[in-house]
């Protein structure tokens, strides 16, 4: 564990001198790990009654936690999203969170039987212009959707453009409810976001309703009109787990 924990650092590291230029402005945090197996209620435990406690103890503000629903990884992956106050403090809550005597103990404890987890990723991120920065809840426990975009290189402006000039309307108008639209900062012709649904059925039935809306054929037409925008897209639905604030 000491070696994935270095790596995390590492990597943490490296995405925030990318950030050393940037503006004293909060910077968002996209964490993914995959377990070994069977050590997600293993992580789950740690996180819920350790880690989450201990991030806001340094500095840290939990976002949301979700599993994904896809059989694949609904047993092994947990996701998660931190706000930091800036570049800066993310660097300083990270050094004063891994050397917490709490989070020695909480990690060493929890892996008595063996390591919980086998990979991190970490995306640093920066929240859009037009993003609606809605982590209020629902009124009932709602499956969310994490989208990532992958534009053609300089088109990501083409596709903030579109998004703040309809797209987010059309979404509103078809029943999907926007959390939030990030840019990571190590790859700027990415745009990641999270919507939030009542459940599968009413996801599919929102995204039939989007994409044959005569508005969003246009619009998508009218955008295109130079060239290609979006070369590939990724969705995953997640649903929030007991410790999330974000439900």
């Amino acid at each position: 564990m000491k070696s994935l924990l270095l790596m995390s650092a590492a990597l943490a590291t490296l995405a925030l001198t990318t950030l050393a230029q940037a503006e004293d402005k909060p910077v968002y945090e996209l964490r993914i790990y995959t377990t070994n197996e069977g050590k997600l209620p293993n992580l789950n435990a740690r996180f819920r009654d350790h880690t989450a406690p201990l991030f806001e103890k340094h500095g840290m503000t939990n976002i949301g936690y979700w599993t994904p629903t896809d059989p694949a990884l609904k047993d092994n992956t947990l996701i998660y999203i931190l706000k930091h106050d800036s570049p800066a403090a993310a660097k300083k809550s990270w050094a004063a969170f891994m050397a917490d005597p709490d989070w020695v103990k909480a990690k060493t404890a929890s892996e008595a039987d063996g390591k919980l987890v086998s990979k991190a990723e970490s995306v640093y991120m920066t929240e859009t212009d037009f993003s609606p920065h809605n982590l209020e809840n629902g009124d009932q426990e709602r499956l969310f959707e994490l989208r990532k975009y992958t534009c053609d290189p300089g088109r990501l402006p083409n596709l903030h453009k579109r998004f703040r000039d309809g797209e987010l309307d059309l979404f509103t108008k078809a029943g999907m409810t926007h959390i939030a639209y990030f840019t990571p900062t190590e790859t700027p012709d990415t745009l990641i976001y999270i919507v939030a649904h009542k459940d599968a059925a009413d996801a599919a039935k929102s995204w039939d309703a989007f994409r044959t809306n005569p508005e969003w054929i246009k619009m998508k037409a009218d955008s295109r009109a130079d060239g290609p925008i979006v070369t590939k897209v990724e969705s995953t639905m997640m649903v929030p787990v007991d410790y999330s604030a974000l439900k």
